[in-house]
C-alpha cells in the first residue's frame, strides 16, 4: 500500500470566477448584482472573463452586495491548511 499517494483534488479558481460562481449560486443575473452592487453590468462581465482585475475596492463593493466576506473573491485558491504547514 505504500506505493500510493494521496490524491490532490484543487482547482484553480480565479477571482473573476470565483465572483461569477458566487454570484450564480446565489441564483442571480449580471444585472441584478450590478444593480445591488451599483457597478455597470459590463463591468463585472468583464470582471467574470479576467478582462478588467478585480481590486480591493471592487472587491469589497462586490462582496458587500453577494454577502460574503471579500477573501473569498479575491483569493479563492487559498489553502489555510499550507500555510500553517510552512
Amino acid at each position: 500500500m505504500s506505493e500510493f499517494r494521496k490524491a490532490k483534488s484543487r482547482v484553480r479558481i480565479s477571482p473573476g470566477e470565483s465572483v461569477r460562481i458566487v454570484r450564480e449560486l446565489q441564483e442571480l443575473s449580471q444585472n441584478h448584482l450590478a444593480e445591488a452592487a451599483g457597478i455597470p453590468q459590463s463591468t463585472i462581465s468583464a470582471i467574470e472573463r479576467e478582462r478588467i482585475n478585480l481590486g480591493a475596492e471592487r472587491a469589497k463593493v462586490l462582496a458587500r452586495a453577494l454577502k460574503c466576506h471579500q477573501a473569498v473573491l479575491v483569493f479563492p485558491g487559498w489553502d489555510a491548511s499550507a500555510e500553517s504547514a510552512a
